[in-house]
């Protein structure tokens, strides 16, 4: 089963619940939410107060992206606020896994995120551990930007770790995923593709995501991963 993701760092802030309970109704299966501290990356946004408001919008997943340092002084703000995936990177965190225990121990699903540059192996030793892989496919920071093809042999190599190993964890993709990209990013293995401007700049959110969906579960049936 394939996930949409919507991504609101591409919509429009002034108007955040309405877009939210838009991609709600035309049909998303989880709302995405990034948060930058300005340090980890160049860019700031959102923090527990915006998750909060989201939740009261809709009744679908949140899941939370946290792009910041010292992720382990937040987690507990951002899961009572409502976020039910929190994911950190590997590259930022000293103990990685006591993090996602944490957020485990809070109810939530813990996840872990690796950048276009950084290898899948650095994310290896937390996957049993962990209910989702976030491959990140631009370079963490801004909304809009391209695809990075050389990020769908990591998906490959994640798709294939998990099926050698028996595990279950999820793996999600973010970063410049559209209508045209979709299929090549779920054959590669992706269960969750997320996108921001993909959906919010386009005119009928409801016929971009079933058109996104049907060629992405088109994609993975013919795929060898399920």
């Amino acid at each position: 089963m394939i996930r949409i993701a919507a991504s609101i760092l591409s919509a429009d802030f002034a108007r955040l619940g309405e877009e939210v309970k838009a991609v709600t109704e035309a049909g998303v299966d989880w709302i995405h939410l990034d948060v930058m501290d300005g340090h980890f990356v160049p860019n700031l946004t959102i923090g527990p107060d915006v998750v909060r408001a989201v939740r009261r919008h809709t009744p679908l997943p949140l899941d939370t992206h946290l792009m910041i340092e010292h992720p382990e002084r937040f987690v507990e703000a951002f899961a009572e606020a409502g976020s039910d995936y929190i994911s950190i990177h590997v590259e930022v965190v000293a103990d990685v896994l006591s993090v996602l225990q944490r957020i485990r121990e809070l109810g939530k699903h813990p996840a872990v995120v690796v950048n276009p540059e950084t290898p899948f192996e650095r994310a290896v030793p937390f996957l049993e551990h962990a209910d989702m892989l976030l491959i990140m496919s631009v370079h963490p920071g801004f909304a809009a930007q391209a695809f990075i093809q050389s990020t769908l042999h990591k998906i490959r190599s994640a798709a294939e770790f998990r099926a050698r190993h028996g595990l279950a964890f999820l793996i999600e993709v973010d970063g410049g995923i559209k209508v045209h990209n979709a299929a090549q990013v779920a054959a590669a293995g992706a269960d969750v593709l997320v996108s921001g401007s993909g959906i919010f700049a386009t005119t009928d959110y409801a016929a971009t995501i079933m058109q996104m969906r049907r060629q992405a579960e088109l994609a993975a049936r013919k795929a060898q991963w399920t």
